[in-house]
């Protein structure tokens, strides 16, 4: 049996991009013909026969901050799409709250991929704890095993002991759901003397999954891996190796980008994600997801030949509050917009011991002894954001490649 779910896994770079831009070109088309949003939003692009990464890299974002605040003025799905029955089947709802649809077509959300790289098989019984209660989780996984041929226990979150009974009559060889309630269902069974070793695979999301207790799951026979999913976009990446980073999955095409900002980062630096989601029944185009991570630049060694994400490194969505006024990283943007020779900035906010805030407004420059660029930065600063801040110049490389844009390093103590 293949180790790859398809052909779709091992194309060379070029033919990927032609035949994803292809399918993009298509998409934003049909967007702009059936949606209302993106019929405003991608006017500029109206017709378009083709685009590519540079083109794609100039339209604009839409942020997932944003969706609620288009929910209600425009429900269910703020004018993105343009569905109602037969297509569209169910809606769901995550926090916020915001609405999300699942259409009529086969693992809308892509999750057979990940749930494959996992090792899970035609014909194996996969046991759900994602929860079918409100938001599309449980669905997104049931739909992938649903395409790979498996069977589904539908088991939802809670009921720990009642959990690890079930496992222990139906035997299911895999396990979806949030890497800490496997823990909790297991031992729950070692609590109660129950056999759970027909565990062997497991997918987790949803929360932060620890290397200890990935050894501990390892010590006990199953071998978990993890995706990256959203509610709105379904599986972004998955891991196929442990510990190697996530492929980009086949159905979106993913950007990092400067935090508040839609411009990309050089590989390698941590920046947001921004993806577009290559489906014309709710066309998510360029969405900014304010979820913080950096490509890996070196092949996968499974064999796969997209791109990695290092996995998810923090959020981008960064404000604070200074003098009684809010900043934000789209200022940030803007500021060193205006000065060619700062090339990365950071605003450090720290409380002195007298109680008042400081900030001091930290830039990279290949030209720090610049006669000048100091005080216009300090200019620039206070026009844009009203405020009023040190300036310290620094060598290109000094500031942390971990996609902070406003360090608010004050205790909610002080």
């Amino acid at each position: 049996m293949s180790q790859f779910y398809d052909a779709l896994e091992t194309r060379s770079a070029q033919e990927r991009e032609e035949q994803q831009f292809a399918q993009l070109a298509e998409t934003i088309n049909q967007a702009i013909e059936q949606s209302p949003y993106y019929k405003e939003l991608l006017a500029d692009f109206a017709d378009l026969k083709q685009i590519d990464a540079e083109t794609l890299a100039k339209l604009p974002l839409t942020r997932k901050s944003e969706l609620q605040k288009l929910q209600q003025e425009h429900p269910p799905f703020g004018g993105l799409a343009n569905l109602s029955p037969p297509k569209l089947k169910r809606l769901f709802a995550s926090s916020g709250p915001i609405y999300e649809p699942q259409t009529s077509g086969e693992d809308g959300w892509r999750f057979a991929r990940a749930l494959y790289a996992a090792g899970l098989r035609s014909g194996e019984l996969l046991y759900n704890c994602f929860s079918y209660h409100f938001t599309p989780a449980g669905a997104m996984a049931e739909s992938g095993a649903f395409a790979l041929d498996c069977a589904v226990f539908p088991a939802g979150i809670g009921q720990t002991e009642l959990q690890a009974r079930t496992i222990a009559d139906l035997r299911p060889q895999a396990y979806v759901g949030t890497p800490s309630f496997l823990k909790i269902i297991l031992d729950k069974g070692d609590e109660l003397g129950l056999d759970l070793s027909s565990l062997s695979k497991g997918l987790v999301s949803g929360e932060y999954f620890p290397p200890a207790l990935r050894k501990e799951y390892a010590d006990r026979g199953i071998e978990v891996m993890q995706c990256y999913a959203t509610a709105d976009l379904g599986v972004i990446a998955y891991e196929t190796v442990a510990d190697q980073g996530l492929i980009v999955d086949e159905g979106v095409i993913v950007e990092i980008v400067r935090p508040g900002t839609g411009d990309l980062v050089a590989d390698g630096e941590v920046g947001e994600v921004v993806v577009t989601c290559l489906n014309s029944d709710y066309p998510l185009i360029r969405f900014a997801t304010g979820d913080l991570s950096a490509f890996i630049t070196e092949p996968s060694p499974c064999g796969r030949t997209n791109r990695r994400l290092k996995g998810w490194m923090g959020r981008a969505d960064q404000s604070a509050k200074l003098r009684a006024l809010f900043v934000y990283p789209s200022q940030i943007a803007q500021v060193l917009a205006r000065h060619s020779e700062a090339s990365k900035g950071r605003l450090v906010i720290t409380r002195n011991d007298k109680g008042l805030d400081e900030a001091c407004f930290q830039v990279e420059t290949s030209k720090p002894s610049q006669e000048g660029l100091g005080q216009g930065l300090i200019d620039s600063f206070q026009k844009i954001t009203r405020l009023r801040v040190d300036v310290s110049l620094c060598e290109p490389g000094s500031l942390a490649n971990d996609g902070i844009v406003i360090d608010d390093q004050r205790s909610i103590d002080d």
